[in-house]
């Protein structure tokens, strides 16, 4: 490591393991005055129970970028997870440190959690040494931008965000007008995909983590799902990140757009780009991304879909988390309570959409958005899963899940228990859309058609029963007139029914 005089005040620099951006501007000169810090701790792996795969894929990127730093010239503290000091916090760690290096400042980037943002906020007072946050470097916005963007607002609108972000970044514009003419193709990005095009092979980057697999083990951290040890095919390296993009934008990307919605249990990955770990880990960054959809061959509705989720979405959930925090993390507006069923951990439910799901999870540590949204989400909501539980499930299970990200995504679009700070009504579905969307319900235990009786597909009965349930919290939602003309339309006899299939699924949701 070197050595360094001992007059001489040194600058520590802890750098998170979701911040491995090498373009950083900490990194672009070697300062022998600055020790930078990086540490693999159980206060990080065990605050949700983690699927195997994300684990040791952050540790597996966070040793690579440990080796790139060295190879760089720069000097740097690593702690793995066996070592002595892994049980304890950030703020104990860098204590020692300080009293070992003669530290007189300490700098930290912004964590994107709050959860992180409250502990390195205190360790400074802890310390006794002053401690400065700077940006990541990272996102196209900062924390606070709903407040620059719209004063005064509770709730927000993501189109009207993701306009203004088009305009004020110069992407996908002529002038003051969308290329093409429009802002969103999202009526021509909705087809189901029935074998034809082909999906392009899953590109792998096999990745040993037998080391790390060894350390987890032997460090007792308690994981869900499983992974190959010579073959972790997450990108964990930002070269490989890059090699990620290209395959996307050359292999996927063209067809990314109309099939961006549909499932299959032909494939896992379908035609997605599966860089949200990367770019949640900042291997790449999100302009990055961006200019590489933008200067491709692709159709425009493709990449627009593409630009969306990354310049839309992802920016504004993470400008919501940040607006709302820390109350959002406990609203419940619907007031569910229930348990996640077992099958949500072990994937053995004859619900064949709900199997496949959950098992691809549990194999690849990934499902797409409306895997999520539809099936996993969609089945938790109806049955009135408390939205902690959901949160947890979700913040564990995938390898891009951190809580900035995941939870306005679950808690707000997915579970609806935000009250409408993200979503404008609940996203919940009978069969007749998974039908029209994937392949799931062919061979499946229950009968897509019927909506009761023991072998009806309980989408049907549940999607009735969660809208009468709730219908004085929703009956004024105008997105859902027509479902509520639809229920009141019916004979009262078929209404009794579907209420009392609905009740017997909620109450028996281990037995589907």
């Amino acid at each position: 490591m070197g050595t360094v005089a001992k007059s001489v005040p040194q600058t520590i620099r802890l750098i998170l393991g979701d911040q491995l951006n090498i373009n950083h501007s900490w990194f672009a000169n070697v300062d022998s005055t600055v020790l930078y810090v990086m540490a693999e701790i159980r206060s990080e792996t065990d605050y949700v129970r983690h699927h195997v795969q994300k684990v040791a894929a952050i540790f597996t990127a966070m040793r690579h970028f440990a080796h790139e730093l060295r190879s760089r010239g720069h000097r740097l503290h690593y702690q793995r997870i066996t070592d002595a000091g892994a049980t304890r916090t950030f703020a104990d760690l860098l204590q020692g440190l300080c009293t070992r290096h003669n530290v007189g400042s300490i700098e930290v980037q912004e964590p994107d959690e709050y959860r992180l943002d409250t502990q390195l906020r205190s360790i400074e007072a802890q310390v006794g040494i002053p401690v400065r946050m700077v940006s990541t470097e990272h996102f196209y916005t900062d924390r606070l931008a709903l407040s620059s963007m719209f004063p005064g607002r509770t709730t927000w609108v993501m189109e009207q965000f993701y306009r203004r972000m088009r305009k004020e970044h110069r992407v996908l514009m002529d002038g003051d007008t969308p290329q093409g003419g429009t802002w969103n193709y999202d009526s021509e990005n909705r087809k189901k995909w029935s074998g034809s095009p082909p999906l392009p092979p899953v590109r792998s980057f096999g990745n040993d983590c037998t080391d790390v697999l060894a350390d987890i083990t032997a460090s007792g951290i308690e994981t869900i799902g499983s992974i190959q040890e010579s073959d972790l095919l997450w990108p964990c390296t930002r070269a490989q990140a890059l090699e990620a993009l290209d395959d996307f934008v050359s292999n996927r990307l063209p067809w990314f757009g109309p099939y961006q919605d549909a499932m299959t249990a032909q494939g896992w990955a379908l035609f997605h780009s599966r860089l949200s770990f990367a770019l949640n880990v900042k291997l790449i960054s999100p302009r990055e991304v961006i200019d590489a959809a933008c200067s491709s061959s692709a159709p425009l509705p493709s990449v627009e879909g593409f630009v969306r989720q990354i310049l839309g979405w992802r920016e504004f959930v993470r400008a919501v988390y940040w607006a709302t925090m820390p109350s959002y993390a406990s609203l419940n507006a619907l007031g569910h309570q229930g348990p996640l069923p077992e099958w949500f951990w072990t994937g053995e439910t004859k619900m064949r959409c709900v199997r496949h799901a959950v098992t691809q999870s549990l194999e690849h540590a990934y499902a797409h958005h409306i895997q999520r949204l539809m099936i996993t989400g969609n089945i938790a909501l109806l049955l009135g899963c408390h939205p902690d539980a959901v949160d947890a499930w979700y913040l564990g299970i995938y390898i891009d899940a951190f809580e900035w990200v995941e939870m306005p995504n679950t808690r707000g679009m997915s579970q609806a228990a935000d009250g409408g700070i993200v979503g404008t009504k609940p996203y919940v579905s009978s069969a007749a859309y998974i039908d029209r969307m994937s392949d799931y319900c062919t061979g499946c235990a229950y009968s897509k058609k019927d909506r009761t009786g023991e072998k009806a597909c309980p989408f049907n009965a549940l999607y009735w029963h969660f809208h009468h349930r709730h219908r004085n919290h929703l009956e004024h939602n105008h997105r859902l007139s027509m479902v509520y003309r639809t229920w009141d339309g019916m004979d009262a006899t078929v209404r009794s029914a579907l209420l009392e299939r609905g009740d017997w699924l909620v109450n028996n949701a281990r037995a589907l």
